[in-house]
């Protein structure tokens, strides 16, 4: 590899560019505090992708001049950041490597998780560990708040629930706080322009290229998981919205959309993920304000999608069959071809309104498929917003289409249609199970990634704060509501009471706010009724004689209307008690001790789940021993929930059907037809 040409306006040039890309904020310096300028620089200068580079530098520079009369380098922030919309257009495998190469720079670097709060922010700081920004006192919040004024409530909500919920950003924001005689802090910011513009008025069903409301005429109301006052609706869709959509992704799948190119295909795909880029903003808001996570941990969600959905476009002209020697005889040739199932009914949970969509989606587009989308009834809004976008990048008529309306009642229409040929559904093993007999009426395809419990093995000779933080964010990341958190925590016997103290401590500390307040580490449940369940299985643990270290009820005060429970940790608990058998879905861990390796594998898999476990362990002959014995689809090593798009996900045992994400999630969505020819 032959080395590059560089020059100081090269060098200044990819400074500017790296740092509009990452650019500072008031939680970290961004691009520059790890030098991911010099670093796409170095990268260059030894000939890695020099040709890239050098022809989109060459672009920046022209544009730069035209546009601005100066070099790249001497562009302020905000002509930086026009400058990369232009470079994204005009020069776009430049501006793809560059984000990619700035953000390996930077998410590599040890010091930014520090930072910028994930894992997470320390129980100094009133979260999680190893976070050194000090939150901002109360005083000084209330000092900010009284500045600022409220907003009015969406015109979506009922009389019942007026006071629109407060939320905040952050570069544009406005505060109000509440409250209570205990001193508590509710501090609910207001939300973006776009987001209030959105929330204005209900929300409509995309079939075909129409928005619809429901033939019913039903609304779902959409409450702020934080308040519990409704933001906006969506329509309550049903067996006739079903049949309308599923006509008009049939006709999608016979007409239009066989005619595209792969390539056009993967085109399409890429325009769905600049556009969910374009809209992170608005779209990490809207997550947090009808899921209830916080705003953090929204806009990972965001850059999740867009990587996903670009990962998936270029599959889609990647997908060749096989030569097969047959030994018939005479001279034949045998081939074979991926050819799409048809129309692909994707039904998600609410844990990740915008990804999990994407995650049906995209695998089943990029292969030919025409979707129809059931989000899950409280999270709607995020996937119709996302159904907007799929308009607005251009897929035809039919392709993209999205029912929204109740499990029992769109969801079982589904399920049940003759013109479905494939279900693919992410939730519990109970609905799996219906999905299972509603599909035998046409034998449709089904993929399957349900419910866990998953084991989270820490032994006495891990690393042990390492496998703290490991433990907790396998807990309590996304308020418990993962179906690979690490529920069932099991510790070596000599070291148990102390891990377990240390990390009841850990949980004591977290902060539980409003998803869009910058001081909130922990949002509030997606819905009431999962709050319900979440309260019901600890009291069930505390019946069982469970002991609750931390946590253990829902928070009173200011935070007494929304769907909140305290981050909760059982000690005391046994295999053979509800909440170390079954899911919760919730903040809440159940640690187990053990005595050895044998004894930690066998109570590991005592359970009729097998989606995921972790294992902590210096010993790498121990790591590897255990990582062959756990019964569980993904097994995790000194880290937890390390998620990549490459790499499968799902689970054995009741944990579900099919390997998502990768290559392998291709298979999900096609089927191998096998052409003979003889030319003797």
């Amino acid at each position: 590899m032959t080395k590059a040409q560089l020059t100081l306006d090269d060098i200044a040039a990819l400074n500017a560019l790296a740092n509009g890309i990452i650019p500072p904020d008031e939680t970290d310096g961004g691009a520059a505090m790890v030098f991911a300028g010099l670093a796409a620089a170095e990268k260059f200068r030894k000939g890695v992708n020099a040709e890239v580079y050098a022809e989109g530098l060459q672009t920046a520079a022209v544009l730069a001049r035209e546009k601005h009369g100066r070099a790249v380098g001497e562009l302020n922030a905000e002509q930086i950041h026009a400058l990369l919309g232009l470079l994204n257009e005009t020069a776009p495998a430049f501006f793809k490597q560059l984000r990619m190469d700035v953000n390996a720079a930077y998410l590599s670097d040890p010091g930014v998780w520090q930072r910028i709060g994930f894992p997470g922010p320390s129980t100094a700081s009133g979260g999680y560990p190893d976070f050194d920004q000090p939150q901002a006192t109360r005083a000084e919040l209330q000092s900010q708040c009284e500045k600022h004024q409220n907003v009015p409530s969406s015109s979506s909500s009922s009389s019942s629930s007026s006071s629109k919920t407060r939320v905040k950003s952050r570069t544009r924001t406005r505060t109000t706080t509440r409250t209570s005689q205990s001193g508590q802090i509710m501090t609910t910011p207001n939300v973006l322009p776009a987001v209030q513009s959105f929330l204005a008025k209900p929300a409509k069903m995309l079939i075909g290229n129409q928005w619809r409301e429901a033939a019913s005429g039903e609304w779902i109301e959409s409450p702020d998981p934080a308040t519990g006052k409704t933001i906006g609706k969506s329509p309550a869709g049903g067996e006739a919205d079903v049949n309308e959509a599923v006509s008009a992704a049939r006709r999608a799948f016979i007409g239009a959309w066989r005619k595209l190119t792969p390539y056009e295909r993967g085109r399409l795909l890429q325009k769905v993920a600049s556009l969910i880029e374009k809209n992170g903003d608005e779209l990490a808001q809207l997550i947090t304000l009808e899921n209830g996570k916080p705003l953090w941990e929204a806009k990972k969600e965001v850059g999740t999608a867009v990587s996903w959905t670009e990962y998936y476009a270029g599959w889609t002209t990647k997908l060749p069959g096989d030569t097969i020697p047959v030994s018939l005889p005479g001279q034949f040739l045998n081939y074979t071809i991926r050819e799409p199932l048809g129309v692909v009914a994707g039904i998600t949970p609410p844990n990740y309104p915008l990804t999990m969509p994407l995650y049906k989606a995209a695998p089943a587009l990029a292969t030919g498929n025409t979707v129809i989308l059931k989000p899950s009834e409280d999270t709607s809004l995020v996937a119709l917003r996302l159904a907007a976008l799929f308009l607005e990048a251009g897929f035809p008529e039919g392709v993209f289409n999205v029912v929204t309306g109740y499990g029992e009642t769109a969801g079982a229409a589904l399920a049940n249609h003759n013109g479905v040929d494939k279900i693919t559904f992410t939730g519990s093993t109970e609905v799996g199970r219906y999905l299972l007999k509603a599909a035998a009426g046409n034998l449709k395809k089904v993929s399957l990634e349900l419910g866990g419990k998953s084991p989270n093995i820490v032994f006495a000779d891990a690393d042990l704060e390492a496998a703290l933080k490991g433990v907790f964010m396998g807990i309590f990341f996304c308020q418990g509501e993962i179906c690979s958190a690490g529920s069932r925590l099991f510790v070596e016997e000599s070291i148990y009471d102390k891990f377990i103290a240390q990390l009841a401590d850990m949980a004591k500390t977290v902060r539980l706010g409003h998803g869009l307040d910058a001081e909130t580490k922990m949002g509030p449940l997606v819905s009431r009724n999962q709050q319900e369940r979440v309260l019901e299985y600890i009291r069930i643990g505390k019946e069982s004689k469970a002991n609750a270290v931390a946590g253990g009820k829902s928070p009173d005060g200011p935070l007494a209307g929304g769907f909140f429970v305290e981050p909760t940790v059982f000690a005391g608990v046994t295999n053979d008690m509800r909440i170390a058998r079954e899911e919760i879905f919730g903040p809440v861990v159940c640690a187990l001790p053990f005595k050895d390796l044998p004894d930690a594998i066998q109570k590991g898999n005592d359970t009729p789940f097998g989606l995921a476990a972790g294992v902590w362990t210096r010993d790498l002959r121990k790591a590897h021993q255990a990582a062959a014995a756990l019964e569980a689809g993904t097994v995790w090593v000194n880290c937890y929930n390390a998620f990549d798009n490459a790499s499968p996900w799902g689970g054995f045992k009741q944990s579900g059907w099919g390997r998502e994400k990768g290559p392998y999630g291709l298979d999900l969505f096609t089927q191998i037809k096998s052409v003979v020819i003889n030319y003797t």
